[in-house]
């Protein structure tokens, strides 16, 4: 009878075994079909030569410098669109106007890639990083705070704020230096002023402990976006990096907390509790985020925080670098230091500037356009693609992070003759009309940046400050830029320009 009973439960576990085996042979047939689907779909976009399970990796083990020649390097190997296999991976390269107009005019693929997570604990689910029903809520509510009456109270600030850059410039006349520094805390107590109605004062105080936290968690968050060993926050919270990161991040957070509790306390105090009553004083963005909060109904402490911190990150460090390379480009071309400022003299002459008047300078704006054409803020576009698409005869499939490498789309010879030479006649108004995605200096469609016309004001006013006080030389010819490819487009040696006194 135990002998009868033993053979039963043996052959029952044997079934188990044998079942569950299958149902795992099964799972793993199931995930081969699926990824060989996959890979099928890819077949036709070139790469460079990978290996098994890591694929490029070993080839991006290498200086961020050597990351973005890799990646022109290879458009010129590969063609129109190629990829480049991250593990198992594929990061696929744009930058025809063929294959960007239907990714960007897209109300579908909206969603940043996977690389955008390194920066939630920094700006939580703000406008940046967020996807869905809470991105489009977002965007709704937050585009009226861009309105013209809120440039205006903007291109205040900016005046003022350049007037100090000013000064602090004219401690480096006649010699070389690197304006890069100097352009990031401008930028920096323009968006702190127009963001938080709080006066940093980086310019007169660099070692201010907020402006180095910024400057800390920037700089590793953009070291992340191209280094794939550490994409694991396992393994990055282990690093020095993830140390000094966390401790930049509690200084930034512990700031602006202090920051929005003091001026919720004003908020309470000056409208008894009623955040709809319209006031005459200057308006920041966080004094629109606590009207439109209603009390915390609409907007919380932490959604008020997730928008003033994407605000204080998307703003500093792009208006940073495109004032830094506009210095450079016409520090390269100085015939075009001579127009802007004839043309100011001509249009504007001895009066105090207006922000209409500002947008009469058409030299000045073509030049800032031609700078964003050869050396565009931002270099890399990603977007994770969660829906096929189908992207010059090649249909991407879910799963694939797609760049766009505005870089190269925007020295594309067929829309722009003589791609590498800086020629601002090209946006002036009688110039032929560029097509749509061609140019897309803020990136363009559904996603593209909300505070576009606010950081052309505040390049165009330190652009101009700058020219009217001094003549700019730039150091290195353009064969001897060394780029690299962060959140923003980096030279390997600086910004090297010398300044003389007009």
């Amino acid at each position: 009878m135990a002998g009868a009973l033993a053979s039963i439960l043996l052959a029952g576990g044997s079934l188990m075994t044998v079942f569950l085996s299958f149902c795992l042979l099964s799972f793993l047939l199931i995930l081969l079909i699926q990824r060989g689907k996959f890979l099928y779909a890819l077949r036709k976009v070139p790469y460079p030569t990978a290996l098994p399970i890591i694929g490029n990796a070993y080839q991006l083990n290498c200086s961020q410098e050597d990351f973005f020649q890799k990646l022109v390097k290879w458009a010129r190997e590969f063609g129109d669109i190629y990829l480049v296999w991250v593990g198992l991976r594929p990061f696929i390269f744009l930058y025809r106007v063929e294959a960007v107009q239907p990714l960007l005019s897209s109300s579908v693929h909206i969603d940043k890639s996977l690389e955008y997570q390194y920066l939630k604990p920094w700006l939580g689910t703000g406008l940046v990083t967020s996807t869905g029903k809470k991105w489009h809520f977002r965007r709704k509510l937050l585009t009226p705070t861009f309105h013209s009456g809120l440039l205006e109270a903007y291109f205040k600030t900016s005046k003022e704020e350049s007037s100090i850059f000013i000064s602090c410039l004219k401690k480096e006349v006649n010699k070389w230096f690197d304006i890069v520094p100097y352009a990031k805390r401008v930028a920096l107590d323009i968006i702190c002023d127009s963001a938080m109605g709080y006066k940093l004062n980086a310019q007169m105080n660099s070692k201010n402990e907020y402006v180095k936290a910024v400057e800390k968690i920037a700089s590793i968050v953009q070291m992340r976006f191209t280094n794939v060993w550490i994409s694991s926050d396992s393994i990055f919270k282990l690093t020095n990096a993830g140390k000094v990161h966390d401790h930049s991040l509690y200084i930034i957070k512990d700031f602006v907390d202090k920051v929005i509790v003091e001026r919720k306390a004003e908020w309470k105090l000056k409208h008894d509790g009623n955040f709809n009553k319209p006031t005459n004083k200057r308006q920041a963005l966080l004094d629109l985020l606590l009207e439109m909060s209603h009390n915390g109904t609409v907007l919380s402490d932490e959604d008020i925080r997730e928008e003033v911190n994407t605000f204080m990150y998307a703003g500093h460090d792009t208006m940073a670098t495109s004032i830094s390379w506009a210095l450079y480009a016409l520090g390269r071309h100085p015939e075009y230091q001579e127009k802007i400022l004839d043309e100011y003299n001509n249009v504007i002459g001895t009066a105090d500037i207006t922000l209409n008047d500002i947008n009469k300078l058409i030299w000045l704006e073509a030049c800032i356009k031609e700078h964003w054409r050869l050396y565009p803020a931002v270099p890399l576009i990603a977007r994770q693609i969660y829906k096929p698409i189908d992207l010059m005869g090649n249909q991407i499939p879910s799963g694939s992070t797609v760049l766009i490498n505005s870089y190269l789309l925007h020295r594309d010879p067929r829309h722009f003759p003589d791609p590498h030479i800086y020629r601002p006649e090209r946006f002036l108004p009688d110039s032929p009309k560029l097509p749509l995605y061609t140019f897309i200096p803020f990136s363009a469609g559904s996603r593209s940046c909300i505070g576009w016309k606010f950081a052309t004001l505040v390049v165009k006013v330190a652009i101009l400050s700058v020219l009217r006080n001094f003549r700019v030389e730039a150091l290195d010819k353009e064969d001897q830029l060394r780029f690299i490819s962060e959140l923003v487009l980096v030279n390997a040696n600086g910004i090297r320009l010398k300044l003389t006194p007009r």
